[in-house]
């Protein structure tokens, strides 16, 4: 899906880093993540699964192989989207991620601090 067809305002930042962004809609009841040039719709199960691949992936293992080029091509079963990623750009998008979920996290933590306060 692109951009243009999303109203921005409807999204909410999530968590940024200097190569992309992941957007929550409620809308929609879905995530967008920007990055490498690629705007990918991703329900709640699909974008843990893309996590999952991308913190499996041995970093230490495609920089030291000299047989092969450092790329990796990211997708799992079930996802229409593919990211075809170099070293430096399998370290941001690992990051993009785990500042996702712990921004998950986070909100859960405060949600669950708020409910203990008010009941």
């Amino acid at each position: 899906m692109e951009k243009a067809c999303i109203d921005i305002n409807q999204l909410v930042n999530v968590f940024s880093n200097h190569q992309g962004s992941v957007y929550q809609s409620d809308k929609l009841n879905c995530f967008y993540v920007d990055f490498g040039g690629k705007f990918a719709r991703f329900n709640c199960l699909s974008l843990q699964k893309l996590k999952k691949v991308v913190e499996d992936i041995d970093i230490d293992a495609l920089l030291l192989n000299t047989q092969k080029a450092n790329f990796e091509l990211v997708t799992f079963n079930g996802c229409e989207h593919i990211y075809l990623l170099n070293v430096l750009e399998i370290i941001a998008l690992k990051d993009l991620l785990q500042g996702t979920f712990t921004m998950f996290k986070l909100n859960h933590l405060i949600n669950d601090c708020l409910y203990r306060l008010v009941y």
